[in-house]
């Protein structure tokens, strides 16, 4: 398991409005920006900059189709996480 991919994505998901973004998505199964901020009480560049450090991370998926963003959670990122804490155990 390549160490800078875990880091990356562990560090992603460790800030606290980021952990409630992954975990809104994963009870929705999708999300637009503005479920987001109603969610987090968040300006929307901050949404921005939160969602894009998930992305950049290759937690969330990014989907942009006009001008709607719908963003899921990566599953096989979510599989190669929890093979790496499994292997911890």
């Amino acid at each position: 398991m390549d160490a800078s991919v875990i880091a990356k994505a562990a560090n992603a998901i460790s800030d606290r409005h980021r952990l409630a973004i992954l975990l809104e998505i994963v009870r929705k199964g999708t999300c637009v920006c503005a479920d987001i901020s109603q969610l987090t009480r968040l300006s929307q560049p901050a949404i921005s900059h939160h969602v894009k450090i998930l992305v950049d991370a290759g937690v969330l998926i990014y989907d942009k189709t006009g001008r709607t963003v719908q963003l899921t959670v990566n599953r096989e990122m979510m599989k190669y996480l929890s093979a790496f804490f499994q292997g911890l155990s």
